[in-house]
């Protein structure tokens, strides 16, 4: 059995499921359907997220099957897959800042060792 294509070979628009059909009671069903976010991803996108799940997310499990790559080929991979399903990666994130952390770059911008825009990246988590 072959995995459904997604896009047509001829203009590489999405391609629509219409027509679902049953071997074991030759039951057929026809309409529009929809695949789901991962119908769209590629073999290789799949197959990534197969093996995160089964390495339970752990990229250090992940770098052990020399296939991905290193840590971070393994984490752009990942970004990639993020982004096909149409996230951004890291956006959701909620970055904690201690107050004493907050108080040194604070600190640290107002005695001008850092700019204002440094001082916003560490705030938010993008840089130490």
């Amino acid at each position: 059995m072959y995995a459904a294509p997604t896009r047509c070979p001829v203009c590489q628009s999405e391609l629509e499921v219409t027509r679902l059909h049953c071997s074991s009671c030759d039951t057929s069903i026809e309409g529009r359907f929809v695949g789901g976010p991962i119908a769209h991803l590629s073999a290789e996108q799949v197959d990534f997220i197969v093996t995160f799940v089964r390495c339970e997310g752990k990229i250090n499990r992940i770098e052990q099957e020399e296939r991905w790559g290193s840590y971070p080929t393994i984490r752009n991979r990942l970004h990639e897959v993020i982004r096909a399903l149409g996230y951004e990666p890291g956006k959701d994130e909620s970055v904690e800042i201690s107050p004493a952390k907050r108080n040194a770059v604070l600190a640290d911008l107002d005695a001008g060792k850092i700019s204002a825009d440094d001082a916003m990246r560490i705030l938010r988590g993008e840089e130490e």
